[in-house]
């Protein structure tokens, strides 16, 4: 005993002083590598090592929005290492989203979401570069043109078909509205991908909830604070572990499509020339497997989160105002036979949503590729930006009562989602704007106005619509944070 005693108490104390000396080696490390800037938009003032990340929290739209208040719409913060800039007005955003927006269109790729052919993606991708135009100009015209959407409009029924009598089948019964929702928006985008459905409304083996589950994991990495974003020097390390966890879960959700692109290059090399999905023309362009894989993947966080969401959002305020219900049910009854996109009260209220409820409420992070000035302060190279969407679709200056459900203000309005109206950039705008907004905007259409006119919804427990909780929480998307439940019966 009197021999090892003594070598547990160094060891200690070893261990006490190692412990105490970490914040000061972490802020050598950040002093030694942080650069100082002149003509900075105004911030609070950061911390040592952490900067301003204990003034953001985990809503990081509503936080930056307050202060905004006090530092003005183009702020500085730091968090740990890094310098964001954050727009909170729509002259803000104009400036950096398209005067500026030569300088500012690449993107901060966040650590965990770092993968193989990182470089050929349309969402992630650093540069606006040839391969990003490629991928671009085949989103427009190969998914998303008016075209391609109506080639695809046989399955958007069939899935909405299916979901109808899925609803249907729970007559009475209290339904996770979001659950569904999601799988039929990731069935719809697969059957368009690859021709088959990858998730069942139905499932009871546990395989759909499983692939739910890691999509679900790796977007949630994908925004999660991370030490390799804050201090990039740590990014070897992994320390959180977050990026070695993506690609384990995306290796095995590429597995689980693995025999369909097997399946289509074997007819590809017999030489068919049919095209039975959307796989087809890609493995025609001479696309690798991974290239296949990461552009799937990117799609389908694009997609169907952020239709789900809005579509919960949709509901919801529509059941808090009975009004609003009353008069999208009789729009709908009475044009049933009308072109969904040409009903002026539904897009009214889908609009009114987005702009309460923008599915990215910060939009996706730019990064700045040379130093540049905006409402005449200077942004660095490196800097990243984000621009406050919530902020702006909230804005007293900008919009009357902006805390309320209104889908009125927008009847006989100009105002659109097409990223011309910088008040209402839900989908973003300019170089980077997102690709997917006609299909996007298509699938809430047709999804909302089936849902409203083909049935009644009542809250579980007879529970009043004007108490339910619509706080929202910051995550993949703009999420309800209780997850809407409802039970439904045919309309008379």
């Amino acid at each position: 005993m009197n021999i090892t005693t003594p070598v547990k108490e160094n060891t200690m104390s070893v261990s006490l002083f190692l412990l105490l000396l970490t914040p000061l080696f972490l802020f050598l490390i950040i002093k030694r590598f942080s650069k100082s800037y002149k003509n900075l938009p105004p911030g609070p003032r950061p911390l040592p090592i952490i900067g301003n990340l204990h003034q953001v929290g985990n809503n990081p739209h509503v936080s930056t929005a307050i202060l905004a208040k006090k530092y003005g719409p183009l702020m500085s913060l730091r968090l740990g290492h890094k310098l964001v800039i954050v727009a909170s007005s729509s002259e803000a955003a104009v400036e950096i989203l398209r005067t500026q927006g030569r300088y500012l269109s690449s993107r901060h790729v966040p650590d965990a979401l770092h993968v193989n052919e990182q470089d050929h993606t349309v969402i992630w991708s650093l540069e606006c570069n040839e391969n990003w135009r490629l991928l671009r100009t085949i989103c427009r015209y190969d998914m998303f043109s008016v075209k391609a959407l109506e080639s695809q409009s046989s399955i958007r029924e069939k899935k909405l078909a299916q979901l109808l009598d899925f609803f249907s089948s729970k007559k009475g019964q209290a339904v996770n509205i979001p659950e569904a929702l999601f799988t039929t928006a990731f069935n719809t985008l697969s059957s368009i991908y690859f021709g088959h459905d990858l998730l069942d409304l139905n499932d009871e083996s546990g395989t759909a909830s499983v692939l739910q589950e890691k999509l679900f994991i790796i977007l949630k990495n994908g925004i999660k604070p991370n030490l390799s974003d804050f201090y990039p020097i740590l990014k070897r390390f992994d320390l959180q572990g977050l990026r070695k966890e993506n690609l384990n879960h995306l290796k095995e959700v590429f597995a689980s499509w693995a025999g369909i692109i097997s399946d289509r290059r074997l007819a590809a090399a017999a030489g068919s020339q049919e095209e039975l999905c959307f796989l087809d023309r890609l493995i025609k362009r001479g696309f690798s497997n991974d290239q296949i894989n990461i552009f799937a993947m990117e799609l389908f966080i694009a997609s169907t989160d952020t239709t789900t969401s809005t579509i919960e959002w949709t509901m919801a305020e529509l059941l808090r105002r009975k009004e609003a219900m009353i008069e999208l049910q009789q729009e709908l009854k009475q044009n049933i036979s009308t072109d969904i996109t040409k009903l002026p009260y539904l897009n009214a209220c889908i609009k009114e949503v987005l702009r309460l409820h923008p599915p990215a409420p910060l939009l996706l992070p730019h990064r700045a590729i040379q130093t540049c000035e905006v409402m005449n302060y200077t942004i660095p190279c490196g800097a990243e930006l984000l621009v406050n969407a919530w902020a702006i679709g909230r804005d007293p200056k900008l919009w009357e009562d902006p805390l309320s459900f209104i889908p009125e203000r927008f009847l006989g309005s100009d105002l659109d989602f097409k990223g011309e109206h910088f008040e209402f950039i839900p989908f973003g705008a300019g170089r980077r704007m997102c690709p997917g907004q006609p299909f996007a905007i298509i699938s809430v259409q047709t999804v909302v106005s089936s849902l409203i006119r083909q049935f009644e919804w009542v809250l579980p427990d007879g529970q009043d619509p004007l108490k339910l909780d619509m706080t929202a929480k910051f995550g993949v998307t703009l999420q309800k944070e209780i997850p809407l439940k409802l039970i439904l019966k045919p309309s008379k």
